[in-house]
């Protein structure tokens, strides 16, 4: 899910596009019209709900209410998504017995704009919405999935807090630089010097600088948490190799799964219902039943 622009707008740099590179990642991009499916869609009853950022942005977000589910589950979409992007995992792990809460990170969806990145700012986001599910179901143990650049919101994150005890990632990458570099070569293009010329534009017109985000320098901080790897085994965007390596890195408590000949994300779109059902019953084994009341 992290963005297809980022490849194909590195491929300004030949121009000198280095400032459309690094917007192309860092920059506002939102969908137009403004149309988008909802919970209604999928037939869930949903409440709208804002919280804010420690920076002041404003996060808008759907909560799906289980009174007596035991978790909360948080996910994160990808590179300039939505929470419409999420209805389909969220909806079935709300029929799982869980609470959801999916929300759209800053500059994306409904929430306001702010600063954005690759999943440097958007730590401020997830971390509000840690606060926001806490404060609303404090007995309630909180779990995090993420997709893409979501999944590695959630690993830098999680590192730092505790609270999130339990975490499902589709197709994280292990570093940023990467990503990018990954991204230069598929466009044909030199990784050097035109990656490190738009890491430097990055710092200077947004604030971040690509060693910022490395998910891999933070994952021996998620154990002993339960943790769960997901990536297709065909991915273009995001090598499965970096699961692999950051699943080594977090150890014993992780365990990886790979969907073969799926591309980016792509897991879920193979068996809907078999992807659900997997995520479910990890969070089951990990945080206990679903559901506060005793099986009848």
């Amino acid at each position: 899910m992290i963005s297809g622009a980022v490849g194909a707008l590195l491929a300004g740099l030949v121009g000198g596009g280095i400032e459309v590179a690094a917007r192309a990642i860092s920059g506002p991009k939102r969908g137009l019209p403004p149309y988008g499916f909802t919970p209604y869609e999928v037939r869930v009853p949903s409440e709208d709900v804002v919280f804010h950022a420690a920076d002041g942005t404003r996060i808008a977000g759907w909560w799906l209410d289980q009174p007596d589910s035991s978790r909360v589950v948080i996910i994160c979409h990808g590179h300039h998504g939505s929470k419409s992007d999420l209805l389909g995992i969220g909806s079935g792990l709300w029929r799982a017995g869980n609470s959801v809460l999916m929300f759209d990170f800053r500059g994306n969806g409904e929430s306001g704009p702010g600063p954005q990145s690759l999943a440097h700012y958007e730590q401020q986001d997830l971390a509000a919405a840690v606060d926001f599910v806490t404060s609303r179901r404090p007995d309630a143990a909180v779990a995090a999935v993420g997709f893409s650049m979501g999944a590695a919101v959630v690993m830098l994150t999680a590192a730092g807090d505790p609270r999130i005890a339990a975490l499902v990632l589709d197709s994280p990458f292990a570093e940023m630089h990467e990503v990018v570099e990954a991204a230069a070569r598929r466009m044909r293009l030199p990784p050097f010097p035109l990656v490190p010329l738009v890491d430097r534009h990055t710092r200077l017109r947004y604030g971040y600088r690509f060693h910022d985000v490395r998910p891999i320098d933070v994952a021996d901080q998620l154990a002993p948490r339960p943790v769960l790897f997901l990536h297709g085994g065909a991915d273009r965007t995001i090598p499965a190799a970096q699961s692999l390596e950051l699943h080594e890195r977090v150890g014993a408590s992780s365990r990886r799964i790979v969907f073969p000949g799926a591309d980016h994300c792509g897991g879920y779109f193979q068996d809907r219902p078999g992807y659900i059902r997997l995520v479910a019953e990890f969070l089951d084994e990990a945080l206990g039943p679903a559901s506060r009341r005793p099986p009848t």
